[in-house]
């Protein structure tokens, strides 16, 4: 195997981003208030969800967790704009979900740091890719293991 230099793989947004992670960084605290100590150690004010309605009701709750962590907080759930799926798909029947629709909406709000909840497969993808801001996960979407993909590999 060639000597690679992968430092050079890593911007300097990149490496803060390291930085912050590492320092914010506690064993002892859940993710969301792993997400909540690394938002305040990188000054993140203005936080967006971007979620499955599968998930609007626990979604609302993070909301109201990181409303009273004293951030602001703008949601996008996947219906977003209520597009045909026909009009993106031809023979497809429905409301198709946004992902780039959510992505928009939230790059608009100015989010500087997004939480994804439960976007199906692909659609997590497209999120990610257009998304502005860095995008962290929070539940991957599992509907045979009820959002537990850990118990397979256990």
């Amino acid at each position: 195997m060639e000597n690679i230099d992968y430092t050079a793989l890593y911007t300097d947004e990149d490496k803060e981003i390291l930085k912050i992670a590492e320092d914010s960084l506690n064993p002892k605290i859940d993710r969301i208030q792993e997400i909540i100590a690394y938002c305040k150690e990188a000054n993140i004010k203005n936080i967006g969800i971007a979620n499955c309605t599968t998930f609007n009701k626990e979604a609302m709750e993070l909301e109201s967790i990181l409303t009273n962590a004293g951030f602001t907080v703008a949601k996008a759930h996947c219906k977003l704009g209520r597009v045909p799926f026909d009009t993106i798909i031809p023979d497809y029947k429905g409301l198709t979900c946004n992902p780039a629709g959510q992505a928009d909406f939230l790059a608009e709000q100015k989010t500087e740091l997004n939480i994804m909840m439960g976007l199906c497969l692909g659609h997590d993808m497209i999120f990610n890719s257009k998304s502005k801001a860095p995008v962290t996960p929070l539940i991957v979407k599992d509907r045979k293991l009820k959002h537990q993909t850990l118990t397979i590999l256990n």
